[in-house]
């Protein structure tokens, strides 16, 4: 689950005046003058910068330091995101800022002060625009950047003059308001050699057609992870996969660090965790430096033009942990237009069983649906780790494609496709396989019959002893067998075209008791233990006659 959840608050009431405070210098108390000043709040997409234009300061000696200190406070209802303008002269070579705020005592149950901060260059704050220059959520204190380095979260570049803006995030905020300070040092200097970035390659060393392993959600320093991407490759590696997605929390910025550490043995491959107010999504296989934004809620109707970007890239757009219960984590955004769904996000609990059958239900839907269309795209399933740190598994859960190679490409067409299974760990194996009328079909794959040829369904797996096989239809449940205590064995099904639109398999653990589990079946607690193995469906069509 995420770390550094995100919670919404409605842009309706006005801040007080920020208050400029250095008393050692008080002729720089106009380097940095919120757009608040005026009484008027800025939420991006919903009112303009309000205010002034700060004035610059005067300037300084060649490498010496500039440093104001800006406070204010924010009610209950304030902005999604604040604004507060800088102005950088010529001569800075890096621009370093600190911040904290208040955390007053709250009744439990109400949300108590959270703030995320980052920053965007003089090219700008609009919604996707190209000022962006670094994110760190809630995770850090402090940052700063300049010509050649930043901190993590952070993008090294020009420092160039002109306005700039620090923007906080105040996703919760106390019934008693948040009193906030953030200090900015410019530092003048010559700017210093430049960043280069060392992207990975789109290919690795692969066995062509084939099953590959993957954890398509995971973060790092860059974001809210505490793993540097040096341990993020090596747990990988150590866990069996074949190719990770770096998705840390909006922003870019480890993109250009994962070169030397992709190989022949490991494909990574370049996307984000797009945090909004209204639900998180993976933007998987993004062009390298690719930002996506993500200050926008559902109402805004902006997310079909980030959806539109990913996809110019090749990409994909998986909802994240959709039943998440922390705040902003739940999906407001609808299916539509999405090209898969994270059904199991970390290890098996209550919500993700929420999204299964969620997901299943719109199988169904895509499927069979009532009214009469056929041929609908359904919509595939995935199941990452989104781990962050230790004890978090990687690849715990994770997802078997099957891909013509192991290059970005191959490896997102097979996801996009739905010929992809999900595990727990590179211990599981599965196969499965529907046979009929002379054909046979796999995972993801179609299988068209005369309605009422027998299809014989064919499950093989190991790796999980004691388990419980299920098999799935549009019906629900349809045939249950446990597994021995070595934890391989093979099971068979028959069925029609006429009677199941699909078939698909998960593989449970034992219950706590020790017992299996039953089907069919209500009760106070939940009916199965936790996911195995989970696979996306084989579609069966009847012949037309």
């Amino acid at each position: 689950m995420p770390t550094d959840p995100v919670a919404p608050v409605a842009p309706t009431h006005p801040t007080e005046p920020a208050r400029s405070t250095d008393p050692a210098h008080p002729a720089r108390r106009d380097l940095l003058r919120t757009g608040l000043a005026t009484g008027a709040a800025t939420a991006l997409g919903l009112a303009s910068t309000a205010g002034p234009a700060s004035a610059a300061p005067a300037p300084g000696p060649a490498n010496g330091d500039r440093t104001l200190t800006l406070t204010g406070h924010l009610p209950t209802g304030a902005p999604d995101f604040v604004l507060l303008p800088v102005e950088v002269p010529d001569g800075v070579r890096e621009i370093a800022v600190s911040y904290g705020y208040d955390k007053p005592q709250v009744p439990t149950g109400t949300p108590g002060n959270s703030c995320d901060i980052g920053i965007f260059d003089e090219r700008g704050t609009d919604l996707g625009g190209d000022g962006f220059r670094g994110w760190s959520g809630g995770f850090r204190t402090e940052f700063a950047l300049s010509r050649g380095t930043a901190t993590p979260g952070y993008l090294p570049g020009p420092v160039n003059a002109g306005t700039w803006h620090i923007v906080l995030g105040p996703y919760q905020v106390a019934p008693q308001g948040l009193d906030y300070h953030v200090q900015v040092t410019l530092r003048f200097g010559e700017p210093g050699p430049e960043f280069t970035p060392h992207y990975p390659p789109e290919r690795a060393r692969g066995r062509g057609r084939a099953w590959y392993r993957g954890d398509c959600h995971l973060h790092t320093v860059h974001s809210d992870g505490h793993r540097l991407p040096e341990e993020v490759a090596a747990g990988a590696r150590a866990a069996g996969l074949d190719f990770i997605v770096s998705t840390d929390h909006n922003t870019s910025s480890s993109h250009a660090v994962w070169g030397p550490l992709a190989g022949p043995d490991l494909l990574i491959v370049t996307g984000e965790e797009v945090t909004t107010r209204n639900g998180h999504w993976l933007a998987l296989g993004l062009e390298p430096g690719r930002f996506v934004d993500w200050r926008y809620r559902s109402r805004d109707e902006e997310h079909p033009r980030f959806v539109r970007r990913v996809r110019r890239d090749g990409g994909l757009v998986v909802p994240a942990h959709p039943y998440c219960p922390f705040v902003a984590c739940q999906w407001k955004f609808g299916y539509e237009q999405a090209d898969a769904v994270e059904v199991w996000n970390g290890p098996w609990t209550y919500d993700d069983e929420s999204a299964v059958d969620t997901w299943d239900a719109g199988l169904a839907v895509a499927l069979r649906g009532g009214d009469g269309s056929r041929g609908r795209s359904w919509l595939p399933a995935m199941g990452n780790s989104d781990a962050h740190s230790d004890p978090h598994v990687i690849g715990l859960p994770h997802n078997v494609v099957l891909a013509e190679d192991l290059s970005r490409d191959a490896v997102l067409d097979g996801l996009r496709a739905g010929r992809s299974w999900l595990a727990e760990s590179a211990a599981v194996e599965l196969d499965l396989t529907a046979t009929g009328h002379g054909r046979q079909a796999g995972i993801g794959e179609e299988l068209t019959v005369p309605a009422d040829a027998p299809v014989d369904v064919r499950l093989t797996v190991s790796g999980v002893p004691g388990g419980t096989v299920r098999l799935i239809t549009d019906e629900g449940q349809m045939h249950q067998e446990s597994l021995p205590a070595g934890g391989s064995g093979t099971v068979v099904w028959r069925t029609t075209a006429s009677l199941a639109g699909y078939v698909r398999a998960e593989v449970r653990h034992p219950k706590a008791d020790g017992t299996p589990g039953r089907g069919n079946s209500m009760g106070g607690d939940l009916p199965w233990g936790p996911m195995a193995a989970l696979t996306n469906p084989i579609v069966l069509r009847a012949e037309d006659r």
